[in-house]
């Protein structure tokens, strides 16, 4: 089945970073995936997205969803036929949405766990939990607003943060498979980032020891999308063991 192109609104994402040793994110890619280093740094996340109005770009805005959703990230680059491209790998995706479950790896690039989402925002503060339903991963931010971007060791300022998010609009994520990786490519006219200042930030993906060892991931900066009018194209597979997309 050909997956449709789709149209959305981000509501609200927010872009929590880690900055990680970069032997300790390498062993958590696909053998064509090499960490996109920053300072010396790997960088990885949480996305905590809003979407809204999601439709394929043929149906009426009417026809829109709404959902929260959430994915783990890694910034990696890989070899492609004209040269070095740069994305994300997505270890796990997860949603509130029942048909973003169905959907997601059928309908649209992309398999979707369950997980449950607490969600308050005021214009001062945001906090997004959520907990999957496999008991495998618990997330729970704090972001407030920031007129800059302060402590970064991997981004000298806003500017720079942003334009390394908007250029890695590639992203790559897990199949249960294990024989290839879903692609999506997010697209905008109206790219736009806030700085935020992270409160609190607690997460079993980056604080489980195993996958991290201690002091190899330290939370680096936050960044607020809102409010953004963005499309989403299906990529051609990656197969798992090699750089070069499926056929078909």
């Amino acid at each position: 089945m050909r997956q449709p192109r789709l149209s959305s609104v981000i509501e609200r994402r927010l872009l929590v970073n880690y900055r990680v040793a970069p032997d300790a994110a390498a062993r958590l890619l696909p053998e064509q995936l090499r960490p996109h280093l920053v300072n010396g740094h790997a960088v990885a996340g949480i996305c905590l997205l809003r979407l809204g109005s999601v439709r394929p770009v043929w149906a009426p805005r009417a026809f829109g969803l709404r959902s929260e959703n959430a994915a783990h990230r890694i910034a990696v680059e890989w070899d492609g036929p004209d040269g070095v491209e740069t994305g994300v790998y997505i270890p796990r995706r997860d949603t509130a949405s029942p048909l973003n479950v169905w959907a997601g790896g059928r309908v649209f690039p992309g398999e979707h766990g369950r997980a449950d989402f607490e969600v308050h925002e005021t214009p001062g503060r945001v906090r997004v939990a959520f907990a999957t339903r496999d008991g495998d991963t618990r997330v729970d931010v704090t972001v407030e607003p920031s007129d800059e971007l302060r402590g970064s060791e991997l981004f000298a300022d806003l500017a720079g943060a942003s334009r390394f998010f908007q250029e890695g609009a590639k992203g790559y994520s897990a199949t249960g498979s294990g024989r290839h990786l879903d692609g999506m490519e997010l697209h905008t006219d109206a790219w736009h980032v806030e700085a935020g200042r992270v409160r609190s930030a607690a997460s079993s993906f980056f604080d489980d020891p195993d996958r991290f060892p201690p002091g190899s991931a330290t939370l680096d900066c936050a960044l607020v999308m809102r409010n953004v009018p963005a499309g989403w194209r299906p990529l051609p597979a990656m197969a798992a063991d090699r750089g070069a997309p499926l056929a078909g």
